[in-house]
């Protein structure tokens, strides 16, 4: 499960993406989103709706159960909002019977009221869905979407692009991602 990750000189099995650096791992976003899980949205009704596409995007794409990728969509919402500011959330969840952290990116042509932080609407939408124990796993994974999407540079060029295979390469190649 740790392939690739080197602690003091020792090589630990790790999914694809992690590397060494030094005694710390890192990953990077091409390990946990693939390009079939990017797709651009016009108008959504809801938080709810948007739960649900989703988790129907994670079916699809990682062969998730999507009834309980929205259960676990919601319960996480309702220990508080995952709309981190400037137009961004992060909703996340665990579930059981996943091998690994995946993650589905959604960009909404009309921004959807969230209960944000800064109670601004969102528009990029980073769903990652991880395994029930992955504790350290999920965390970073988290983090890095976070720095990632935290970049106003990056933001702006996802929200200037409707392709979804762009989206893809600039959340793919942003320099976040390669940070430690």
């Amino acid at each position: 499960m740790l392939d690739g990750l080197i602690h003091e000189g020792q090589q630990i099995n790790g999914p694809p993406g992690w590397l060494a650096a030094g005694s710390i791992g890192y990953m990077e976003l091409s390990s946990i989103l693939k390009p079939e899980a990017v797709k651009v949205f016009g108008t959504l009704s809801s938080k709810k709706r948007l739960f649900q596409d989703l988790a129907e995007i994670a079916a699809s794409v990682y062969g998730l159960n999507a009834s309980d990728a929205v259960d676990a969509l919601q319960e996480r919402e309702s220990l508080g909002p995952t709309g981190v500011g400037h137009g961004v959330a992060l909703p996340h969840a665990r579930l059981e019977g996943l091998d690994t952290v995946v993650g589905v990116f959604l960009r909404l042509e009309k921004p959807l009221d969230f209960d944000s932080v800064d109670r601004q609407p969102v528009d990029l939408v980073f769903a990652l869905f991880a395994p029930k124990d992955s504790g350290v796993h999920h965390l970073k994974a988290l983090a890095l979407v976070s720095r990632t999407l935290r970049d106003a540079t990056i933001c702006g060029k996802l929200r200037a692009n409707s392709d979804p295979a762009a989206l893809h390469a600039v959340l793919t190649e942003a320099p976040a991602s390669q940070a430690a």
